[in-house]
């Protein structure tokens, strides 16, 4: 198993069932990420160092223009997709073995956990996961403490109200809060 087979399985949607060989690397690539996040996290460092423990995190180049406030978490690291200008605030949560991707002019708030895996309901293959990616358009904004769940896609220009639990497709343009989130207004271009 190495990294594109495992990628490609993992987008493919299909079931990682427990204890098989892409399950194993998981654990392997997780092993990894508490490595990296542990250097990220337990010292100061000047946002250019920040960019490269980031980059090292994901596999994938990132722009200039990225910002992250630590500490953050991931348990992989190795499906997450940036655009250019992207904030990420302080104690954010990605489980991204599913994928996320994350557009361009995206502002994401403190604590927010964006969650790619279910577990499969039947009692006996509940060690199983079922990955599903989250994709979040450009220019979006989501609000501190917001939950994210599998795939949900979020729309240009939305904003993601702070508490919300997002467990459907966000439409662009339209802010979305609650529990679970509900569109309650249309964003106007003045």
């Amino acid at each position: 198993m190495n990294l594109d087979e495992f990628l490609k399985y993992l987008n493919s949607g299909k079931e990682v069932i427990a204890g098989s060989d892409i399950h194993k690397y998981m654990s392997e690539l997780s092993d990894e990420a508490m490595k990296l996040s542990y250097e990220l996290n337990n010292k100061y460092n000047p946002p250019e160092e920040i960019q490269k423990l980031f980059f090292r995190l994901i596999n994938k180049p990132i722009d200039k223009t990225f910002r992250l406030f630590p500490p953050f978490y991931t348990d992989c690291g190795k499906n997450i997709n940036v655009g250019k200008n992207v904030f990420i605030n302080s104690c954010c949560h990605f489980q991204d073995q599913g994928g996320i991707k994350i557009g361009n002019n995206v502002l994401i708030g403190h604590n927010v956990v964006i969650a790619t895996l279910n577990h499969n309901q039947v009692p006996e293959k509940r060690g199983n996961l079922l990955p599903q990616a989250v994709i979040i358009g450009n220019d979006v904004w989501i609000g501190s403490n917001v939950t994210i769940l599998p795939g949900v896609n979020i729309g240009n220009g939305a904003i993601i109200a702070a508490g919300a639990v997002v467990s459907k497709n966000v439409e662009k343009n339209t802010i979305a809060a609650g529990v679970p989130a509900k569109i309650i207004k249309e964003i106007k271009n003045d």
